[in-house]
């Protein structure tokens, strides 16, 4: 059977994860299938260096997303991927992160096989694994943390979302494009029960030029957001596993906050 990566295969897809921002953290894999790509597929905030790795003349089409802003909507991207392989293309799906974490990889394979085309994934480093690993911010620790679970933010009805026993003592909880909605993450998440002075790391532009790794509490969470200005792409962490990092404490409003849970 012919793989994605056999030069002679056509008509075929493949996703790619990106990885966070880095282009050094892109698998061998990744890199053997952009280099076979007829054409490139790709999210918004991919470096200029991962798309070079595909041939000079293969079709580069930027289907950016950004909050309420989208390039094409999940649909039109799916029969965008389904037309290109159709006229015997190979296409690289280029996705930030990994394809299967937030990143709707799920839908689009389930577009291209509706198609009865066929399809493979390659995984990539996700943000949450390269912006931690940066921060030197161990999502588990023998000592602090025996479980790790994933949350989106920026979701319809955050409020009636269900994540009881997701943060707390012993736990870690990672959550991807929360900045927007991080008071109301941190709002959400004590009247859940989790502790104000639980330690928080917003990791911004992870392992890209300008990255940042900010710590404060669970309390001062929307205020610090707020106050040094964070952007995304960012991902936040809820945890005692934050106090084991290299991130910078935001040393005023952390005693302050502190102070009012003593």
């Amino acid at each position: 059977m012919a793989t994605l990566l056999d030069p002679d295969a056509r008509g075929r897809v493949i996703l790619v994860g990106a990885g966070p921002g880095d282009p050094g953290l892109l698998t061998v894999r990744a890199v053997e299938a952009l280099a076979s790509a007829d054409v490139v597929v790709h999210d918004g905030l991919i470096d200029d260096r991962v798309l070079d790795l595909a041939p000079a003349d293969a079709v580069r089409i930027s289907v950016a997303k950004r909050r309420a802003r989208h390039t094409l909507p999940q649909e039109a991207i799916n029969a965008l991927i389904v037309a290109h392989v159709k006229t015997g293309a190979r296409v690289v799906r280029l996705k930030g992160g990994d394809p299967f974490i937030f990143g709707r990889g799920g839908e689009e394979v389930e577009a291209v096989r509706a198609a009865g085309l066929p399809v493979e994934v390659i995984p990539g480093v996700s943000a949450a694994l390269g912006c931690a690993a940066e921060a030197m911010l161990p999502l588990t620790h023998r000592d602090h943390s025996s479980a790790v679970s994933f949350v989106a933010g920026q979701c319809k009805g955050l409020s009636e979302q269900d994540w009881s026993g997701l943060a707390g003592r012993g736990r870690t909880l990672v959550i991807y494009m929360g900045v927007a909605t991080a008071e109301a993450i941190a709002d959400k998440l004590m009247a859940d029960g989790v502790a104000p002075d639980m330690p928080v790391a917003v990791l911004e532009k992870g392992t890209c030029p300008g990255h940042r790794a900010l710590r404060t509490l669970l309390a001062d969470l929307g205020a610090m957001v707020a106050r040094e200005d964070v952007c995304s792409p960012a991902i936040i962490v809820v945890g005692e596993v934050v106090d084991l990092s290299d991130a910078e404490d935001k040393l005023a409003s952390y005693a302050r906050v502190a102070e009012t849970m003593a």
